[in-house]
């Protein structure tokens, strides 16, 4: 395949991509209108968009990458994804009537809106949203780079630049649309490779009888039960706590219709989870002596498909980066623009220029995330050791905030803590990493230990999830005056304690 053609298609892609962005980007007013397209996203574009991001870098090269050495262990990916999503329609869906605009909005409403959880959790999201956005840069480029044969510093430079420009143009309503037509894009790529590769090997019955082979001569390293459970849980904490799929909830137009469009997603992608395998499986029998296993689907592409098929699919390829991209970096610039900058500088940005600030924002988000890019090339541990250190903790402060509601804010910053000393622990010791797989499983243990007993040995909020909220909305609209006049309304000193009003904006 000659690269100058796919740059070519690669080129034309991203102009359509960024006439869409700018086409629906002309009538936003507001810094809700760029991060959270109004809250009137509809169920079919959130299907979209939630398809989009769950096909994304992780599973069109990291799951199949991983099938090619641990066999149908690949369709781990898409059921802890499935279990992720389908969980979070269950669990988080209802969020969307509390007008939330960020995950740490979220988690800090679970205990009594303190802003030492809202502040600490708003850097764990960001740095977790810039992890998530590093990842899908290093997909794009290892895409670009394989196809096209430039150096991997300049491919990762291109596809950072690649969906900068779209974002910052038409914001949060640019990614939902663009999306959604790249899921259609992604979803018929993933099939058509499916029934070539497999058909390029003798059928599905040669397939399941090759994997037992391999696996009992020792050709195809076979997962234990451990790091298999392990991997399902990385994967599913991954969506359940990840800021990009909240945003999701926050800008649909009702709980009803998020719900419904997360369980459709969900189901479909766990029927989608068998896609990669079947790739992976037959990249490794076509070409079983590849150096990089993380190139499996490109490769499998280029040998089992016409130049011009070979191409829509690496294009595919990267719009499950991209899309996933963009969801990403919203989220990092939502939390940076409504809580970070607010715990600086005391106030929100303006609203005539809170537009401007968010597509600034969007530069900076990608300049920080092609800086940690820079950083890797192995995109399963990459993936992994992200998740268990940043999201463990959010995860284990969400789940109980929902469900128990004696959790303090001294019990969510223990849960943070624990979390990211465990995984940092268990990623330095690798005889510790090859038994579990991955620090997810202690991460989560120790967490969830560390945050029911800080609670039960610390008071209880005096603050009720109906005042919690109320202290949200008014930190939201930017003033310390607001807060008090709601206080004087009340004429009820028991709804906001005055030695918290006292330290509220300090």
């Amino acid at each position: 395949m000659d690269s100058r053609y796919f740059l070519a298609g690669f080129a034309l892609y991203l102009l359509i991509m960024i006439g869409i962005s700018y086409l629906v980007s002309r009538r936003q007013s507001s810094s809700e209108d760029f991060l959270l397209a109004g809250r009137k996203v509809s169920g079919g574009l959130t299907f979209g968009t939630t398809v989009a991001t769950m096909i994304g870098t992780g599973t069109s090269m990291g799951a199949v990458g991983f099938a090619y050495t641990h066999g149908w262990s690949g369709m781990l990916y898409g059921i802890g994804g499935a279990i992720g999503i389908l969980l979070t329609a269950w669990w988080f869906a209802p969020l969307r009537q509390m007008r939330f605009m960020t995950m740490s909005e979220e988690l800090s409403y679970y205990v009594g809106a303190n802003l030492w959880v809202k502040n600490g959790s708003a850097v764990l999201i960001f740095l977790a949203s810039l992890g998530w956005l590093g990842a899908h840069i290093i997909g794009g480029a290892l895409y670009l780079s394989w196809a096209t044969g430039i150096e991997m510093l300049h491919a990762k430079l291109l596809i950072a630049l690649a969906f900068t420009f779209y974002v910052m143009i038409g914001g949060y309503k640019a990614v939902i649309w663009t999306d959604s037509l790249m899921a259609i894009v992604l979803f018929s790529g993933f099939l058509l490779m499916s029934y070539s590769a497999v058909e390029a090997v003798g059928g599905l019955k040669l397939v399941w009888q090759s994997v037992a082979d391999a696996q009992h001569t020792g050709r195809m390293q076979q997962m234990e039960l451990l790091p298999a459970i392990s991997l399902s849980a990385v994967v599913a904490v991954g969506v359940l706590a990840t800021p990009s799929f909240r945003q999701r909830i926050y800008s649909g137009r009702s709980v009803r219709s998020v719900r419904r469009s997360f369980v459709f997603a969900g189901l479909l992608y766990l029927i989608f989870a068998a896609l990669p395998a079947l790739i992976g499986i037959s990249a490794r029998l076509l070409a079983p002596d590849l150096t990089n296993h993380q190139f499996a689907f490109t490769t499998l592409a280029v040998m089992t498909l016409p130049v011009v098929f070979a191409m829509l699919v690496l294009l595919a390829g990267l719009s499950a980066t991209l899309s996933s991209a963009s969801s990403d970096s919203i989220a990092a610039v939502s939390v940076l623009i409504r809580d970070l900058y607010q715990s600086v500088t005391g106030s929100m940005p303006e609203a005539k220029s809170a537009i401007f600030f968010s597509r600034i924002a969007v530069m900076l988000v990608s300049v920080l995330a092609l800086l940690l890019a820079l950083m890797s090339n192995d995109l399963i541990r990459y993936i992994t050791g992200m998740i268990a250190t940043l999201m463990s903790g959010m995860f284990v402060i969400a789940l109980l905030g929902r469900f128990w509601p004696r959790l303090t804010w001294q019990g969510a910053l223990a849960a943070l803590m624990g979390a990211l000393l465990t995984s940092a622990v268990i990623l330095n010791h690798p005889s510790w990493l090859m038994f579990w797989g991955n620090p997810c499983l202690p991460a989560l243990a120790v967490s969830l230990s560390l945050a029911c007993i800080v609670s039960l040995l610390s008071k209880p909020s005096d603050i009720s999830r109906e005042q919690a909220l109320q202290i949200i909305t008014m930190q939201r609209e930017g003033t310390a005056d607001a807060v008090q006049a709601k206080v004087s309304e009340s004429n009820s000193p028991a709804q906001f304690p005055r030695h918290y009003l006292s330290n509220l904006f300090k």
